[in-house]
């Protein structure tokens, strides 16, 4: 007699979508999910699996490999591509053993492979593995997007700040392109970009927006921002990497930006990139007490500026070849 481990989803039944052309395959796995309380969609080709994709929006997929038509290997990679960011597991069946086939299938974007015959339990165990793994994924993201949310609410109550943290995002990961950074670290750039200011949430409006100058008292509570930022983020694992582009990005090349005085090579590289481009965007942003510099005026400003010990001197280089030829496109 086979026993089943618990139902694989205990709040809401997982949906699982299952691609093979025999029915007797299908009728197979079909009774196996069923029996553990999921929703089973079934299709007998990767036409029918895509339409179903599309129509019912499916938690997972179990892919036969060999499939009249598109094979299960580029049946995987649609289902890939048509996920974009949001984690879409897929377990590929095949009969196949060869150390090729296992390539082909990770080459695809495949999570897991079960081989034929199958047993029961080591389906459902590998199921229910990637479903846990989707479930905490999308709790990251929830999470995560929380702490974007505050960011953005931040901002919007100032009109003279509002997208500048979006905008420091932005133009930093499109810097990191500029300069080599893989991709991955192109979207690091970019989140820390988008966070390096939410601390702010933890100093009082009178001191954010106050018209006249600050104190000194007032100023020391003011750079306190980049430590709570970090300190709202540490929490979540996925930021972990950002952590120190968010607590140093006011660390200055001479040694004197805070919170402790790094200086040069000591500073993280992603820190100092946000120093520029947040710099660059105080610039052309309009303020209370003056208004926006043009692009060509700021860009020249901190060519001056470059030895004032301010910035990476090599990075502010390559910015300001970027920004210059970004103005000659346009």
């Amino acid at each position: 007699m086979v026993t089943y481990p618990e139902c694989l989803i205990e709040e809401e039944k997982a949906s699982i979508l299952i691609a093979d052309d025999l029915d007797v395959h299908l009728e197979l796995m079909e009774a196996i999910f069923e029996k553990e309380g999921c929703h089973v969609l079934t299709a007998h080709n990767a036409d029918e699996a895509l339409q179903l994709l599309e129509k019912s929006s499916p938690d997972m997929a179990i892919l036969d490999v060999m499939m009249p038509g598109m094979s299960g290997y580029d049946l995987c990679k649609k289902l890939k591509e048509k996920s974009g960011a949001r984690f879409f597991p897929v377990i590929l069946v095949t009969s196949l053993a060869e150390l090729e086939d296992k390539i082909a299938g990770i080459e695809a974007g495949a999570d897991d492979f079960i081989t034929k015959p199958f047993k029961s339990i080591e389906l459902t165990t590998k199921v229910r593995s990637l479903l846990k793994f989707r479930k905490l994924q999308e709790e990251l993201d929830h999470s995560e997007s929380v702490i974007l949310t505050l960011a953005v609410a931040l901002e919007s109550k100032d009109p003279y700040t509002k997208g500048h943290s979006e905008r420091v995002g932005k133009l930093s990961a499109e810097f990191a392109a500029f300069i080599g950074l893989p991709e991955k670290e192109q979207g690091f750039v970019k989140k820390a970009g988008a966070l390096h200011d939410i601390g702010k949430i933890g100093i009082g409006d009178s001191i954010l927006y106050k018209k006249g100058s600050l104190t000194r008292t007032e100023l020391r509570l003011v750079e306190q921002h980049a430590v709570i930022g970090e300190n709202i983020c540490k929490p979540l694992y996925s930021l972990s990497v950002i952590l120190p582009a968010i607590r140093h990005h006011h660390e200055r090349w001479d040694g004197s930006g805070f919170p402790e005085g790094l200086k040069k090579d000591g500073i993280p590289f992603m820190a100092r990139i946000l120093s520029i481009v947040d710099a660059f965007d105080a610039m052309v942003s309009e303020r209370p007490y003056r208004g926006p510099a043009s692009i060509e005026e700021a860009i020249r400003r901190m060519e001056e500026e470059k030895d004032s010990g301010q910035w990476d001197p090599a990075l502010l280089e390559k910015f300001v070849e970027m920004m210059r030829g970004r103005e000659n496109k346009e």
